[in-house]
């Protein structure tokens, strides 16, 4: 999930993001409305965590301004336990609210629940050939070594993943088929841009890949040189235009000479 924080107390807000990153979400933060509001209004976020008091504009005109031209999901945070504040807030738009102090626990089942229901038309669970993926409970697995594609001998395997190597495999596994820039994954994933010189990328690709592909039969994750990644089933010798090499290399090809072109 990427997901906007816009809180003033700033150790609240830090460990809200401490504790979203480590759930394998992309945070932005600000800490006033007007920070706030830019951010909500110029990027896509999947849900808005917003305080009601801030300073420079409130959460709820926040919103207002928000509701003219966006759906986005909205939880709102307040230290007022207030009827009169929650329902004014709901009126406005909110989607949920939550009352200061609050467990991070119940915060992150809300923003999960927000999320798929912003979601409803994408399934939760994918399958690349034998690769099963549980996009809610995030995990993965795929069938023992020697067994064949679609077979039902043995239990599956799974494969024990970080938050980043997660947010990675789903990113790919969502675009199946699909050839994925150097640069499209570090804002997909990561959020940034960074010098396309870096390798931050492909060591990513290569632990995903040492943990996804190299102990199994079928390889999915695919490197095209001059272009990207790709994961997708393909027949056994089959290359696409332009990938040279074997798998394990991928991420040695890609780091030289390519610009900005990955």
């Amino acid at each position: 999930m990427k997901i906007l924080i816009v809180e003033d107390e700033l150790r609240t807000a830090d460990y809200l993001s401490k504790g979203l990153t480590e759930q394998g979400c992309t945070v932005d933060m600000a800490h006033n409305g007007i920070d706030g509001q830019h951010l909500a209004l110029t990027h896509d976020y999947d849900v808005i965590v917003l305080d009601v008091m801030l300073p420079g504009q409130d959460g709820f005109s926040v919103l207002r301004e928000l509701r003219a031209v966006k759906q986005t999901p909205v939880i709102m945070l307040t230290a007022r336990d207030r009827v009169e504040d929650r329902i004014k807030g709901l009126h406005e738009g909110a989607d949920d609210y939550l009352i200061k102090p609050f467990s991070f626990l119940e915060l992150l089942a809300r923003l999960q629940a927000l999320n798929r229901r912003g979601r409803k038309q994408e399934p939760m669970q994918l399958r690349i050939a034998d690769l099963q993926i549980d996009l809610l409970a995030r995990k993965a697995f795929r069938n023992s070594v020697g067994s064949s594609v679609g077979s039902s001998g043995g239990a599956p395997t799974r494969i024990d993943l970080t938050a980043k190597e997660f947010a990675l495999l789903a990113v790919l596994a969502r675009r199946q088929g699909e050839i994925l820039s150097k640069t499209a994954i570090a804002e997909l994933v990561w959020d940034m841009n960074f010098d396309s010189n870096t390798n931050v990328v492909e060591v990513a690709i290569k632990r995903l890949r040492d943990k996804i592909d190299v102990p199994f039969g079928t390889k999915l994750l695919h490197t095209i040189r001059g272009m990207g990644y790709v994961m997708e089933v393909r027949d056994s010798g089959g290359e696409r235009g332009g990938e040279r090499g074997g798998e394990g290399q991928g991420a040695g090809q890609a780091t030289h000479g390519q610009g900005t072109g990955l």
